[in-house]
Order: structure tokens, then C-alpha cells, then sequence
């Protein structure tokens, strides 16, 4: 995630202001460049984002450099044992912080005791069972803390040679394939296409008339009846008039509810028969579409072979002077594990930002035909990483769940192009793969399970519930995922949709997923788990019941560079005895001045209960940050099963000092399992919201501590607490919490005192027990109405409302101490 002022950037090489207009960057370290200064520094050769290089060997050397003289190392290798992964691997872990925050005892540090009678680990205590990849095997470890994990994948990242991944491009589809030719081709598709919606249009009448047909018969049959019951009830006695009409009204009553019954009965019938025709439309669909996709594939080879007999495919003739091009495939090749990661194919979505443009231009206007969609839409690409890129994104900015259809469509029509999608006879998945094979590109739908909406962790995979559909398309020398449906699903959801009437250019949102394009097998597989093991696209596949005990993230982790902190985490999370059970996830390090994080603890089993005996169960979870660690402690108030959900946001401290909610996203889920609890457990004290520890005050505020780095303080009957202010604030103010105590009493037992940049605050605690203080500034000179009190969850006082929270410690007093 970048966050540089690029309306104030500078040229690398000559230091002179940059403009949006002739901007190329941000590169290494957040540099720019004029794009006529773009130039190799040792040659100057003209460079592009797509043929320039970096020094890796040499942190502080930003210049750019063409192939041949990019610095190059000696014979080597870069894996654990390499001196940058080796560090990365004997890093000290974080011991400071204390866990135990309950009881507050000095014995166990990180939830395991200093005797060593228990080791714990992220899913419980030793012996427990924790479906999860072999250690022995030395392919990628799912969630572990090795050479292969997440957090050393993004180390591996910055040494790799920028751009490793170079192919030639090629002259666009119109030197080689006529439209005409390819138009004809179409209709001939289109012809089929036609018939078999014609088939699947008398299908479905001959069943509604059939079901109609028997549910008559049955109708005058079961009438039939009632009548004959009825009369008979009449003749068998005399019987009075009042008599007479209750029978009657009894009938009358009969007949309506025999009349709803049938209705209702029929309804479901139509709808489950719907369901069975549609599923088969489907099927049939994607066969033909299969086929016809095949065809076109064929079509455009041997009119790109017949081209290339008489004249160079390639655009760039310096290119193959070094090296032999690497042709597109004729056939498509059998699936396998990619030999580049995307971070070496692209860095950032700004690559595309031309063909992005094109994409969002073309969804604006409606085609007849799918030769003139897709001739818009790569009529300008050079390489197979465009084309599938621009139809990605005409599909996430078409947005065609929200799309509104005429009820005739015929296939010559703008909306006609669409009907497939209208219908439900075709999903995003194959429409991707029908425009891949006009732009041709070799793709496949690929069928499994998901970890989509509804589904929780710990959750089995082992019914149709969580079926669901993807694409790979073989793109840069690989086959690659894509899932055009999650990169837009936020589109379809979002809240804020474009209200009825307004512009066309007002309407357009364009924002969707990045994730979800070309996605890494490794990344992928936390989500989608294909029916065939081979589409896993990994070294080592794994199995369903691995597949389940992955931990559940979702995109956003990894747009944030996010990794677990230790290994072994699961699906589930198992507490000890205690209740206990700790989730730690590592931030990058570019990352951690402005990622905030929130959480939110709920019965797994319930979307209401979020409270225990009255008390907010999130008083049951510490989350305190150190260093480049944000920790999760979990103590479950009984046993049971519970769900933690964790969220996280990218804002600066401005942003995030102006006042306005803040919008966090999920990044990942656990099950948190309590199978035992020998204590009773206490809440925390009931601060303001968030974090615990001096972190955040140093974040946000500039707020150095000097005492206490730690969130959780052991002291005696009284405490003082210093901080090292980096720039001024003012008004500072402190509340005490406790338990079965009101805040009011406890607030003459704080005081502060500031002297030059040292602020002081002193705490004398009228009795032993836990505490929590909570600390409130704001900077001088700050404008009062902007500032925020989200965080104040008490307020004794009318000034605390101009303040901004900026801290919070968790105390355990006693004499002991």
C-alpha cells in the first residue's frame, strides 16, 4: 500500500519537481522519475516499467538500470542459510510482553510456565493433535514460521531482481486475424448459441405446462372429492338451515385451503424442476462454450502462424537478439506450479494503469458482438498478461450482478451479448474464459469448495453449501489464478451503491480487488480448494482436511504484508486449562506506523451474544502491539466454542486524528475452543476501546515512553509513569479503572506534571487489585471541535470530550511488587 504525496515528488535524477503527466514511479523506496530521465544510469538506454532494473544487492542505491548492466553477484544461493533469511530466522522473539493479563502473575510469560511443566502453543497445549502440513516437507508450510513462510516469502520479495519475468511483445491481434474472419467465426457461435436457447426456452415451457397439466388434474380430482363429501354430509340427516350453512362455510373453507395448498405445492415443484433445468443449462452452456472457445483458439494459431512465415510477430527486434522469444502455446499446456511469483511479473497495479483505462473506457458503452468487445478491449495490448488483465477488469467494472435487462433479448443486441449472464445459463467464470478465447488466451474453469460468504472457520467441507468456480488463464509462461467474482464483490455489496438517475461517469465505481488477479498458488489455497488436486497449482498439494485447517484470511492480509508470528496456527484455536490462548500476526515494517488493528469476540454459535453475565465479551481480549507484533489474548469466561474475528485498517495519524469512524476490514478468523476451564475469569477493566501499551501513543502523538514500554505493568501501592514528548501536547489527562469500583472515586489518585518534553504520571492505588489507565491528550494549538473521543467509553468529565484517547496500561498493584 503506498501513501507518498505524488503531487510533490521529485526526479531522482535531475531533483526536479514531477507532475502527474510525466511521472514514472514510485519505484524502489518511493522514487520517481521524469520520464525522460528514465534512462539507464550506466548507458543511458531509454527504460520502461516493464524493462528497467534495480540494484538488490545495495539497499541504498535507487538508480535504475537497463539488463546488461543492472549490478549482477557471483555464484550463490538465497535461502535460509543465506546471511538476510538467517537473521530473519534468529530473530529474537518478543518476551517483554506478559500475557497472563488477568491474574497478573509474574510466573508465566507468554502463556507457558517459567518451570517448563507446559508447553504452549497457538492451537493449545502439547499432545493436542494439529491437522497441518508435515514439517518435514520442504515445500511451502501454510501458516508456519519458516524459510517458506509468509514473513520470509515477503523478505525473499526485496532481494529478488525487480522484473524477473521478460517477454517480448507482440504486434496486437489485427496484424495477424482480420475482424471479418473472426466476426464470422462468431456467428457461426452465435447460431449454435441460438439454438441451444431455443431448446432450453421449449424445455422449460413443456414443464411448466406439464406441471400445470398434472396439478389440474389433481385439483379437479381433490375438488371433486370435497364436493362429493360434501353433499353426501347433507343428504345423510336432515338437517336445519344454520346447520346447512356451517357445513357450507366449513366447504368453502376446504376448498381455499385445498387452493393454497396446491399453489404452494406447485410453486415448489416449478422451483425445484427450475433449479434441476438450470443446472443442466449450465452444464450444457459451458460445454458448448468449451468448444466453441476451442475453436476460436484454433482459429487465431494458425492465422498468427501463418503471419509469422512471412513476418516477425515481435515488436521489440532487440529483444531476440539475446535471446530466443518465448512463443504463446499452440495447445494448452498441462497445469503446474508457476515458476515466477506475481510480485516478479508486477509490483503494482499502476503497471496497468493504461489498460486499465481502456477497460473502464469500453464497460462504459455496450457491444453487439464479442469480436468488437474484445478488439476494444486488447486491440492495443502487446502481451497475454494485458489482455488478461483488461477483460479482468472490464468484468469487475461492469459490475453485471447490478446490470438491467430487457425481457426479449435477442442475441444481436448491445444487452443480447449478455443474455448468458441474464439467464443464469452462464457465470463470470465463463464469460472470462469465452473473452480469453477471442483475445487467445488459453483458460479453464476450475470447480471446488471456497471459504466464501457464510462460511466460518472450523466449518467441514461436505455438502454443495460452499461449491464454487474459478478461472486460471495461462498467462506469462504459467497458468495463474483469477477470480473475477471476488474482485468485484465488493462492488455488488458495497453500501454506498450509485443511487438511481445519476450519470453514467457518476455511476462507474472503480474499485475492486487486485488480489484476485493472478493470485499466487500459495495465497490462494487459504481460500479455494479445487475438486481436481492438480489445479492447486502447488509443489506439495494438500488435502481437504488441510485445506479446512488452514487459518482463514482473506485478501486483505495479504495486501498488508501480513504474517502469523509463530507457527502451528490452524483454523481452530485451542485455549489451555486456563482459557487462555494467544493469536499474534507480524506487520511489515513499512507497514507499522499506520496500520490499526480492532477485533470483535462473539459465541460461535451466535450472532447476538456478544456479552457474558452482562459484561461486553471483548473485555475478554487484550490487544497490545510491540515492535512490529500485534497480539490477540483471548481468555474465554466459560467453556465453549467462540469466534474472533480480527480487522485491520491502513491511515495515517492524520487521518485517523480528524475525527471520522473508522472503517475496518476483516483480515482473518478463529475459532476459539474452550474445552476446559478449572478458573473463573475476570474482565479487563472497562477502558476505552483498542489496543493496550504505549504504541499507539507513540503512533499517533510523537509520545515516547520512558518507563513502561510494555502494556502490562507489575507495581506496588504506587506507580509513576514517564513519557519524552517528540513534539508539544497539551492538556493531558489520566482516569483509573477497576472493577466493582466507580471511576469518580478512583480519580484522585492520579496526577500528572510536565517538565519541558516530560510529562509524569503519578498513581497511588488505594488498594491492591487490577487496574487500567487510560491516558487522553491533544496536540497544541489543535482545532477542539476536531478532535475525536470514539475511544471514550467513559465520561466523567465534559473536558475528556476535547480530547483524543492516546493510551492505556494495565496494572496489577500489590505489595508483593
Amino acid at each position: 500500500m503506498y501513501r507518498p504525496n505524488f503531487y510533490e515528488s521529485t526526479c531522482l535524477r535531475c531533483s526536479e519537481t514531477v507532475y502527474q503527466v510525466d511521472r514514472v514511479g514510485p519505484l524502489k523506496d518511493f522514487t520517481f522519475f521524469h520520464s525522460g530521465c528514465f534512462k539507464c544510469v550506466h548507458c543511458g538506454t531509454k527504460l520502461t516499467l516493464k524493462t528497467y532494473f534495480n540494484n538488490q544487492h545495495k539497499q541504498d542505491d535507487k538508480e535504475v538500470y537497463c539488463s546488461s548492466h543492472v549490478p549482477k553477484s557471483g555464484p550463490g544461493h538465497l535461502d535460509q542459510t543465506a546471511v538476510g533469511i538467517r537473521q530473519a530466522l534468529n530473530a529474537p522473539r518478543t518476551s517483554k510482553f506478559v500475557n497472563e493479563q488477568i491474574r497478573g502473575t509474574r510466573t508465566e510469560i507468554d502463556g507457558a510456565p517459567l518451570g517448563g511443566s507446559r508447553q504452549s502453543t497457538p492451537n493449545g497445549y502439547v499432545g493436542r493433535e494439529v491437522n497441518s502440513p508435515s514439517q518435514n516437507e520442504s515445500d511451502y508450510k501454510y501458516g508456519r514460521f519458516d524459510a517458506s513462510a509468509l514473513h520470509i516469502a515477503h523478505a525473499l520479495k526485496q532481494t529478488e531482481v525487480q522484473k524477473a519475468y521478460n517477454k517480448a511483445r507482440e504486434k496486437p491481434i489485427d496484424f495477424y486475424l482480420a475482424r471479418e474472419e473472426q466476426a464470422h467465426l462468431e456467428m457461426k457461435h452465435r447460431k449454435e448459441e441460438d439454438d441451444l436457447y431455443r431448446r432450453f426456452a421449449k424445455k422449460r415451457e413443456e414443464e411448466d405446462r406439464k406441471i400445470q397439466s398434472e396439478f389440474q388434474d389433481e385439483w379437479e380430482r381433490e375438488l371433486q372429492r370435497l364436493t362429493h363429501k360434501f353433499e353426501k354430509e347433507l343428504a345423510t340427516s336432515r338437517r336445519s338451515r344454520d346447520e346447512a350453512n356451517v357445513l357450507t362455510l366449513r366447504h368453502e373453507q376446504q376448498k381455499e385451503d385445498l387452493e393454497k395448498n396446491m399453489t404452494l405445492r406447485r410453486s415448489k415443484k416449478k422451483e425445484s424442476i427450475t433449479r434441476k433445468m438450470l443446472e443442466h443449462e449450465r452444464y450444457e452452456t459451458a460445454a458448448l462454450v468449451d468448444r466453441q472457445s476451442s475453436e476460436m483458439l484454433e482459429l487465431i494459431s494458425a492465422r498468427r502462424s501463418e503471419y509469422m512465415q512471412s513476418e516477425s510477430i515481435f515488436l521489440d527486434d532487440e529483444f531476440s537478439e539475446g535471446a530466443v522469444p518465448i512463443e504463446y502455446p499452440l495447445n494448452a499446456p498441462i497445469p503446474a506450479p508457476p515458476a515466477v511469483s506475481k510480485f516478479q511479473i508486477y509490483t503494482d497495479p499502476i503497471e496497468f494503469e493504461d489498460v486499465d483505462r481502456i477497460a473502464i473506457s469500453v464497460a462504459q458503452e455496450d457491444q453487439k458482438t464479442f469480436t468488437d468487445l474484445v478488439r476494444q478491449l486488447v486491440g492495443r495490448c502487446t502481451t497475454d498478461i494485458e489482455k488478461a488483465r483488461t477483460i479482468f477488469r472490464w468484468i469487475t467494472v461492469k459490475n453485471l450482478n447490478a446490470m438491467h435487462f430487457d425481457d426479449d433479448l435477442r442475441g444481436d443486441t448491445p444487452m443480447g451479448l449478455l443474455r448468458g449472464i441474464k439467464y443464469g445459463t452462464e457465470s463470470y467464470h465463463v464469460l472470462f474464459k469465452r473473452l480469453c478465447s477471442y483475445a487467445g488466451l488459453h483458460c479453464v474453469v476450475i470447480k471446488g469448495y471456497s471459504k466464501s460468504a457464510g462460511y466460518q472457520p472450523g466449518v467441514k467441507f461436505q455438502d454443495s453449501r460452499f461449491r464454487n468456480s474459478w478461472n486460471a488463464v495461462y498467462v506469462a509462461g504459467a497458468w495463474r489464478f483469477v477470480q473475477c467474482n471476488w474482485g468485484a464483490r465488493h462492488l455488488v455489496n458495497a453500501k454506498e451503491a450509485p443511487k438511481q438517475g445519476r450519470g453514467k461517469n457518476d455511476s462507474l465505481r472503480y474499485e475492486y480487488d487486485d488480489h484476485y488477479f493472478l493470485t499466487d498458488p500459495r495465497e490462494f489455497i487459504y481460500e479455494f480448494y479445487p475438486l481436481q488436486e492438480e489445479w492447486q497449482l502447488l509443489k506439495r498439494p494438500i488435502t481437504l482436511r488441510e485445506f479446512e485447517n488452514l487459518p482463514f484470511v482473506r485478501s486483505l492480509f495479504f495486501r498488508y504484508g501480513l504474517h502469523f508470528a509463530d507457527e502451528g496456527y490452524g483454523a481452530v484455536v485451542f485455549t489451555d486449562d486456563t482459557g487462555a490462548a494467544t493469536v499474534r500476526i507480524a506487520m511489515p515494517t513499512d507497514m507499522q506506523s499506520c496500520l490499526i488493528f480492532h477485533y470483535n469476540l462473539k459465541f460461535y454459535d451466535s450472532d447476538e451474544e456478544l456479552s457474558y453475565d452482562g459484561v461486553s465479551l471483548k473485555r475478554f481480549v487484550m490487544q497490545s502491539v510491540i515492535g512490529n507484533i500485534v497480539a490477540f489474548r483471548v481468555h474465554a469466561p466459560c467453556s465453549g466454542a467462540f469466534l474472533l474475528d480480527i480487522f485491520a485498517n491502513a491511515v495515517t495519524p492524520q487521518e485517523y486524528l480528524t475525527g471520522e469512524p473508522m472503517k475496518f476490514k476483516s483480515v482473518c478468523k478463529f475459532k476459539i475452543c474452550c474445552e476446559e476451564l478449572q478458573t473463573v475469569m475476570v474482565p479487563l477493566p472497562d477502558c476505552a476501546s483498542g489496543e493496550w501499551g504505549p504504541t499507539k501513543a507513540t503512533r499517533l502523538f510523537g509520545l515516547i515512553p520512558i518507563t513502561h514500554q510494555d502494556p502490562l505493568i507489575f507495581a506496588g501501592r504506587s506507580l509513576d509513569l514517564q513519557f519524552r514528548m517528540s513534539r508539544p501536547l497539551t492538556d493531558f489527562m489520566a482516569t483509573l479503572h477497576k472493577n466493582g469500583i466507580e471511576e469518580k472515586k478512583l480519580a484522585k489518585y492520579v496526577t500528572h506534571s510536565t517538565l519541558d518534553d516530560i510529562v509524569t504520571f503519578i498513581i497511588n492505588f488505594p488498594e491492591e487489585g487490577q487496574y487500567g489507565l487510560d491516558i487522553y491528550t491533544r496536540e497544541l494549538g489543535a482545532p477542539q471541535h476536531h478532535h475525536h473521543h470514539n475511544n471514550n467509553s467513559s465520561s466523567s468529565s465534559g473536558e475528556k470530550h476535547l480530547l483524543t484517547h492516546c493510551c492505556k496500561y494495565l496494572i496489577n498493584s500489590s505489595k508483593r511488587n
